[in-house]
């Protein structure tokens, strides 16, 4: 089930600049799925991050593979950004191998770990070039919309 960006915002609440998922590749909801981000020079985050040798920082790829989560429950509960909410809860075992520049694509492998009583936890790895970049436990809280 391909997604594009405009498919994206109709699920998650974030917009630029901080919006980090371009497009899903693949999802199974309940389960898991492939999504990636265009990394380009233009990001606003390069400028100081750092002047001359621009890296991403690896708080805003762990940012990314959340908000792919996020993608993942509002299709697996009907979820959207404007009434339901999902909230980052936090993050373990998060693990950098390899810098993030500009020219990147990075792919975003998430999987559902577990889901009790609104927390759900994933299992979320980013690659560069088929090369694992970084790797994450990441736990997100779920709110639906009062009804």
């Amino acid at each position: 089930m391909p997604l594009d960006i405009n498919e994206i915002m109709q699920i998650l609440p974030h917009r630029y600049p901080f919006l980090l998922v371009d497009r899903v590749l693949e999802c199974d909801p309940g389960k898991r799925i492939i999504a990636v981000k265009n990394v380009t020079m233009n990001e606003p985050f390069f400028e100081g991050h750092f002047p001359g040798h621009p890296v991403m920082p690896g708080v805003l790829i762990v940012e990314a593979m959340a908000q792919t989560a996020g993608v993942l429950i509002g299709l697996t509960t009907g979820a959207n950004g404007r009434d339901d909410i999902c909230y980052f809860a936090g993050i373990e075992n998060a693990k950098f191998r390899k810098p993030v520049t500009p020219g990147d694509q990075l792919r975003f492998e998430v999987d559902v770990a577990s889901c009790r009583r609104g927390i759900w936890e994933f299992s979320a790895k980013a690659f560069v070039h088929g090369k694992l970049a970084a790797e994450a436990t990441i736990k997100v809280t779920y709110f639906p919309a009062p009804k």
